[in-house]
């Protein structure tokens, strides 16, 4: 009789712990999904009376990046090439400075995002 009284006992928690063993398991093997956070852009009319500008800056392995700046407050911080994997920026000044304008001008039309493409820093000559 002692042998049915823990096997009652035994048996409901042996079967608890391979649940939650199991439930361990697939937490590893298929991670709760991460939400990705929604990056809200001002509208295109929000540049149409404000100052805007540009600086350029060095970025890593002798090339250049460039910051744009609504009232003097950096809103776009650009050290690589839009659009191209890596991490290195324009190898020259000029080819930074050309993009960082067509951005400007993309951002006072009320295109946003200012999305840049390969073809238009190739037609700048940038790339």
């Amino acid at each position: 009789m002692n042998t049915t009284r823990l096997a009652i006992i035994f048996i409901p928690l042996t079967l608890l712990l391979c649940g939650q063993i199991t439930k361990q398991a697939q937490a590893q093997v298929h991670p709760p999904e991460k939400t990705m956070q929604k990056t809200d852009f001002p509208s295109g009319d929000a540049f149409k009376n404000v100052k805007i500008t540009y600086k350029l800056i060095p970025g890593i392995n002798n090339t250049w990046g460039y910051n744009i700046l609504v009232n003097s407050r950096m809103t776009i911080h650009q050290p690589s090439i839009p659009g191209l994997p890596g991490n290195d920026g324009f190898k020259t000044k000029e080819g930074a400075e050309k993009v960082a304008r067509l951005v400007i001008k993309k951002m006072k039309k009320g295109e946003m995002p200012p999305s840049i493409d390969v073809e238009e820093m190739k037609k700048l000559k940038a790339i």
